[in-house]
């Protein structure tokens, strides 16, 4: 079967965030789809893919909407259907909850905001050509918290112990960053939460002053998950 990449859009406002854009670049021309879940679209049959791609969200688990539940099940789907799947930030977060439960997500005692370093833990396919310690852009309230088994950790840093996540040996994987925001489209986004988030002006300031840190591997990951 050709690949075909369903791609799991969980943004709320896509005049301010719209992850479809930002990985349609990365995916080699790889034929996709995409389903707003949040507009409670219409989920299509998965028998039609290879691959599942879900995004990030403004959304948070402190206030889990109806459409979680119709990420959920799609996710479960998706394992049942052994078929490849990779979520990023909020994705990430929902692999976990759909699978292993609400318990194993919660608010970040370290939200992270910036460019970080993430340290990878060991060999992976996803993650085995990526540089260590890995840079990237995170925008996360939420984090997830003790994966129960069979997930494994993959990659962790000082601020969140879950940066990435394999289910066992199934090719589903979580990441925590937003490996697909660009410098220029990170700073958009920045500037955009200084205005709407003022409690958060030190946080965002501090930042938007750090040096851009990204190790532009985006292609390569994808690559990675599409080959898996």
């Amino acid at each position: 079967m050709c690949e075909r990449i369903l791609i799991v859009d969980a943004s709320l406002d896509h005049t301010a965030y719209w992850p479809v854009q930002q990985w349609i670049p990365y995916l080699g021309g790889a034929p996709a789809d995409a389903v707003h879940l949040p507009s409670t679209s219409a989920v299509p049959s998965l028998s039609r893919y290879t691959h599942i791609l879900l995004t990030g969200s403004e959304a948070t688990f402190e206030e889990p909407a109806p459409w979680f539940e119709l990420e959920a099940d799609l996710v479960r789907d998706a394992v049942d259907r052994d078929l490849a799947v990779l979520g990023s930030c909020f994705g990430h977060q929902m692999l976990v909850w759909a699978l292993s439960g609400p318990q194993s997500v919660r608010r970040a005692q370290c939200p992270e905001l910036g460019w970080v370093s993430i340290e990878i833990l060991g060999k992976d396919q996803l993650l085995d050509d990526l540089p260590n310690p890995w840079h990237a852009f995170a925008f996360h309230l939420d984090e997830v918290i003790a994966p129960p088994s069979p997930w494994r950790v993959l990659a962790k840093n000082d601020a969140c112990s879950v940066q990435a996540i394999r289910y066992g040996d199934q090719r589903v994987w979580g990441i925590q960053p937003h490996p697909e925001t660009d410098p220029p489209e990170a700073r958009r986004l920045m500037e955009m939460a200084l205005r709407q988030a003022p409690d958060r002006a030190e946080e965002i300031r501090r930042a938007m002053s750090q040096p851009v840190c990204d190790d532009a591997v985006t292609a390569q990951l994808v690559d990675s998950f599409l080959q898996s």
